[in-house]
């Protein structure tokens, strides 16, 4: 799979360094990924949300950070949307959130 949008990634582990080393292997499992369907990334990620046909939300660092991607699995394309911590993530509604809202500050 290719990860679009790292850079959410990098930005956000500078701000919360206890959540680096998990994205940093949640990163390389998924640029390792194969899986052609949301039934088959859910067999590698018990504890991953599939929210929508490509919306999923992954616990990172133990749950006290969410990740949601967007995954074209025809594509073999994940894209970052939104991270934040668990706390955050209870305020909004994962299904439709969008990255231009996740990221404008």
């Amino acid at each position: 799979m290719r990860v679009i949008a790292v850079k959410s990634l990098r930005n956000f582990w500078r701000k919360h360094s206890s959540a680096k080393q998990a994205l940093l292997a949640w990163y390389e499992e998924m640029e390792k990924g194969t899986w052609k369907t949301p039934a088959e990334l859910k067999s590698t990620y018990r504890s991953a949300s599939l929210i929508t046909g490509k919306r999923v939300v992954f616990n990172i660092h133990g749950n006290e950070f969410r990740l949601i991607v967007d995954i074209e699995y025809r594509l073999s394309i994940v894209f970052i949307v939104w991270i934040g911590t668990h706390k955050e993530y209870d305020k909004l509604d994962a299904e439709i959130i969008t990255y231009d809202k996740a990221h404008k500050n």
